[in-house]
């Protein structure tokens, strides 16, 4: 069944409200990468005598850092809205009002979603391949606003990621069942 050509399913048996299972790992992964880094500069600046408080402050600010720059933002979605919480704030969208869907990155691949009211946001494609029930509150809010005629730019980025999460369920189907 083709993105296109499916029709807008309810949301029966899904919870209203999707958000990123694995962000909570994703963040303490973070905090873990932050402590790896300061732990050890600052053990190896004490052990040679050398650590001042402006320099553990130093070693501390760093580390931050780090955590800034690694912490993941937050994701959740609902019924015709996806909305992204990073350190900057929130930013939302209203996916069944979606005009344009694009992407960027060439390793680490965004999706831009803008829609009616001018907001935007960036979303990394791998929360959405992790979760595929973010990505399905997404796709149905995206099938109401190409039924709407909202959506006129981006139906060929949706279709690629559409085949690619379907794909990716359908071989975890088939591997759990020892078909694969």
């Amino acid at each position: 069944m083709g993105w296109q050509t499916a029709p807008a399913a309810p949301h029966a048996g899904r919870p209203d409200i999707a958000v990123d299972r694995h962000w909570r790992a994703d963040a303490r992964r973070a905090v873990e990468y932050s402590l790896a880094f300061v732990g050890p500069i600052m053990l190896l600046d004490w052990c040679s005598g050398g650590l001042t408080l402006p320099r553990a402050g130093l070693w501390v600010v760093l580390g931050v850092a780090i955590l800034v720059i690694s912490l993941p933002s937050r994701v959740s979605a609902g019924d015709g809205w996806l909305a992204v919480r990073g350190l900057m704030g929130e930013r939302r969208v209203r996916t069944d009002a979606l005009v344009a869907v694009g992407q960027n990155g060439g390793i680490a691949v965004h999706l831009v979603l803008r829609d009616a009211d001018g907001r935007w946001l960036k979303l990394d494609r791998q929360v959405l391949d992790a979760n595929p029930l973010v990505w399905h509150l997404i796709d149905a809010g995206a099938r109401r606003s190409v039924q709407r005629g909202t959506l006129r730019h981006g139906r060929h980025v949706l279709q690629e990621l559409a085949d690619r999460i379907d794909g990716q369920e359908a071989r975890a189907v088939l591997m759990a069942s020892g078909m694969l």
